[in-house]
């Protein structure tokens, strides 16, 4: 999008986090919050949170504020934070079956409406239905663009396969190395590195 082409990485990160906190704002009523006020509910510095806004233009009134509606809809529509992505995910696992029993993502980037599995049969009682990994094309949801990605064999082959099928972006909790053309978006989650950022930090604040 125009907006966003120059926006920084850090905060295109913090789009997400701003656009929960104005939902829950909005489900409790609320319409208007300062900089200030909002700095409080997130813990983002409200000079951080001001420059940040500006990258999608002048969105706020000095003494009066930001609009909460206003700001949802500017989220919504400029950097296509939709509260109705149709999400699918691969591999329902011990993994899978836990992202699928939580599926909680606050109104703000949609839910996972179905998941596919080589053996749906063995994945016993969840909320959405499960499909054999051979029927991604067709029980694909209409207008699906991301996959979660948690299966742990045939990684590459499932992968050609998403794309095949209109997948563009797609969480990665595999840890396998597998290609991508340039137009497809991945993002790995990887909770080991995690954890070992977090000892490697931990560690040197104690030195």
């Amino acid at each position: 999008m125009s907006t966003n082409r120059n926006v920084p990485k850090a905060t295109l990160q913090r789009y997400p986090i701003y656009l929960k906190a104005l939902r829950k704002l909005q489900s409790n009523g609320i319409t208007r919050i300062m900089s200030k006020e909002l700095s409080e509910y997130v813990d983002i510095e409200s000079t951080t949170i001001r420059r940040d806004f500006s990258f999608l233009g002048t969105l706020g009134k000095q003494g009066y504020g930001y609009d909460v509606d206003k700001l949802i809809s500017i989220f919504n529509e400029e950097l296509g934070l939709g509260f109705d992505e149709k999400i699918i995910l691969v591999g329902a696992g011990n993994l899978g079956k836990a992202l699928m029993n939580y599926n909680r993502w606050n109104h703000v980037v949609g839910e996972i409406v179905c998941a596919f599995d080589l053996f749906p049969e063995k994945v016993g009682k969840v909320a959405i239905p499960v499909y054999h990994i051979d029927e991604i094309g067709e029980k694909m949801p209409e207008g699906c663009r991301i996959a979660i990605l948690c299966v742990s064999q045939n990684v590459q082959e499932t992968v050609n396969h998403l794309i095949e099928n209109g997948i563009v972006g797609i969480v990665d909790f595999t840890h396998e190395h597998f290609q991508v053309p340039k137009n497809i978006r991945v993002k790995p989650v990887d909770v080991v590195s995690t954890i070992q950022e977090l000892v490697f930090e931990t560690n040197s604040m104690n030195k």
